[in-house]
């Protein structure tokens, strides 16, 4: 059994697009842009995001900011960075930026955030605490209707 052209195509786009997701991970720290990903896998920028959005449900803009809000937040509840030297350290070259994305994905401002997790975490092994403590986007969270008596 063959699998058509248009099936073949789709299947080459999406190890490409693996390969996108995969370098983000490794790479987040790294000045990353959709031009520059979309060149490590001979594709527009354009297609690219389209097909990343089709693919993973956020852009790759989006999802990078995520890995790098996610590893920020593993630093901040170690403690022994300030927020400015954590914004750098994951990549992100503006601290107005950085503190308004963390804040939209985990809902306080950094400093808040490491305040809150070095009280909450206290004793809890680091594995669980990255479990408990990982952002939530907006589409993620269960609207629960209220319940009338």
């Amino acid at each position: 059994m063959t699998s058509s052209p248009a099936t073949a195509h789709q299947l080459r786009d999406l190890a490409r697009l693996r390969r996108v997701r995969d370098r983000i991970d490794r790479e987040y720290a790294q000045p990353l842009d959709v031009e520059a990903l979309a060149r490590g896998v001979h594709m527009s920028g354009g297609h690219l995001s389209r097909e990343f959005r089709r693919a993973y449900g956020e852009s790759p803009y989006s999802y990078l900011m995520t890995r790098r809000i996610e590893r920020a937040m593993a630093l901040l509840r170690r403690g022994d960075l300030s927020v400015t030297e954590v914004c750098f350290a994951v990549g992100c070259s503006s601290l107005g930026t950085f503190s308004t994305r963390f804040t939209e994905l985990v809902g306080v401002p950094p400093s808040t955030f490491r305040t809150q997790t070095a009280r909450a975490t206290a004793g809890m092994p680091a594995c669980l605490a990255k479990q408990v403590t990982r952002p939530i986007r907006n589409r993620e969270v269960r609207v629960t209707e209220p319940k009338l008596a």
